[in-house]
């Protein structure tokens, strides 16, 4: 792996996206790879190995779940 910056990493040669998603994120569960692959359009073309120079945009997966609450007094 080579550059990382909060939005975009650019591969080197061998990089593998999985790798590259777990590095990133800390794991590839709940759909991170998927979410990786839908910011980028084509990526998945290019193969499970990538070549050197390809500018992956990570998105920023980080979502807060609205917690239902109810009005216990008036």
């Amino acid at each position: 792996m080579t550059a990382v910056s909060d939005l975009f990493y650019v591969s080197s040669e061998g990089d593998v996206l999985d790798e590259v998603v777990a590095g990133h994120y800390g794991d590839t569960r709940d759909g991170k790879v998927e979410a990786v692959l839908a910011a980028n359009p084509g990526l998945a073309a290019l193969g499970a190995v990538l070549s050197a120079g390809v500018r992956i945009t990570l998105p920023d997966l980080s979502t807060s779940t609205p917690v239902e609450t109810e009005q216990l007094w008036g």
